[in-house]
């Protein structure tokens, strides 16, 4: 699968939520599946890193079903989700040297991702009469798809 497609695919994980994308390439990194040695992003696969990041997006994934969470457009969370889409999407193509074009692909999944997963999850919940059905199916696309997306 194509380097690139695969950046913007982790992108829009990071744009349904933002700290699982992260977490599933730092365990990619530490479990040696990614290759980041020497890079600026080796930090992603130290022995710490995949535990803190997980334990951030298990609690995201809680966090997202209360209805104080902001809105995923609104600026903070929109920017953040374009800084999670560039940094593993850079991630993802820093080993093959193509570190500029992981970047780009990550930042535009990561906007995709926000935008069309804010769309699903709006229609589907109207569609379903009720939000946390929806948001659970997008908690499960979102940590089974970023674990295929490493996995590759």
């Amino acid at each position: 699968m194509s380097l690139y497609l695969l950046a913007f695919l982790i992108g829009v994980i990071g744009g349904l939520r933002s700290l699982t994308a992260p977490a599933a390439v730092s365990w990619a990194a530490r479990l040696g599946w990614l290759h980041l040695e020497n890079t600026g992003l080796a930090f992603l696969g130290a022995a710490i890193t995949p535990y803190i990041l997980s334990a951030l997006a298990l609690g995201e994934l809680i966090y997202d079903k209360l209805p104080q969470a902001p809105s995923r457009k609104a600026p903070p969370g929109f920017i953040a989700r374009i800084v999670v889409g560039a940094l593993c999407g850079a991630a993802l193509a820093a080993s093959s040297g193509a570190l500029a074009g992981g970047l780009v692909a990550g930042v535009l999944g990561a906007i995709a991702g926000t935008l069309g997963g804010y769309e699903f999850r709006s229609r589907a919940a109207k569609a379903a009469g009720k939000d946390f059905p929806i948001a659970l199916l997008e908690d499960a696309i979102a940590v089974c798809g970023a674990f295929w997306i490493v996995s590759r």
